[in-house]
């Protein structure tokens, strides 16, 4: 299944979501491209979108290889990479710390200090424009969870599937329009996969907050 772009595969997701048409639910997006895909969910089933700040934690030298992802006070670790790689626990909690300082520079940037969504009682679904390792999203899930939502569901467009086994046990529903394999990235499932600015993340959360859900 290919993507023509983050719309186009929020408007699919949304309708694998039609259920929850307004339902007491809320759509939590993972910056920056989950918010694309995200808002054309909320906008479509008529619920609130906000979002959920996750970050990966990368190997030393090597930023975008993931040895895991922390969000909020939860994180997780890939064991078996910071073992391959022999990572000390000080370049962990060093690179902890400051992906929890951009965490919360995007906070504020993103949402003007405004308080998290109270969940309690609710259907939280995460949703990003695809997921590889899965590492980011387990920990936006397990930092969620802590939230106390009625249910949390996990929709996403593409993941391989052996990240989809890994995450099926961390929420309650897992939606994934297509698992292709071989995987190789995110981008190979979309015709257009540009990077998403900090701008259009802010555009379309003052979009979604100036019409609310029904």
């Amino acid at each position: 299944m290919i993507f023509r772009d983050r719309q186009d595969a929020g408007k699919r997701l949304a309708a694998a979501l039609e259920n929850y048409r307004g339902a007491d639910a809320i759509v939590l997006a993972i910056p920056r491209g989950g918010v694309v895909v995200g808002y054309e969910v909320a906008t479509a089933l008529g619920l609130p979108l906000d979002v959920i700040i996750p970050r990966k934690i990368g190997a030393p030298y090597q930023p975008e290889l993931a040895i895991g992802a922390i969000c909020g006070d939860e994180y997780v670790l890939d064991d078996q990479t910071v073992k391959y790689l022999g990572v000390s626990q000080q370049y962990i909690a060093e690179e902890i710390e400051r992906q929890k300082k951009e965490i919360e520079r995007r906070w504020k940037l993103y949402r003007d200090d405004r308080p998290f969504p109270d969940l309690t009682g609710k259907t939280a679904i995460v949703v990003d424009d695809g997921i590889a390792t899965g590492h980011t999203t387990m920990a936006a899930a397990r930092a969620i969870r802590k939230k106390n939502p009625a249910k949390l569901v996990l929709a996403v467009p593409t993941a391989p599937p052996e990240s989809a086994a890994r995450l099926r046990p961390e929420v309650d529903e897992l939606i994934v329009l297509d698992t292709p394999e071989p995987f190789f990235a995110v981008g190979s499932w979309y015709e257009v996969f540009d990077q998403t600015t900090d701008e259009e993340v802010i555009e379309l959360l003052r979009r979604a907050e100036a019409h609310p859900a029904r």
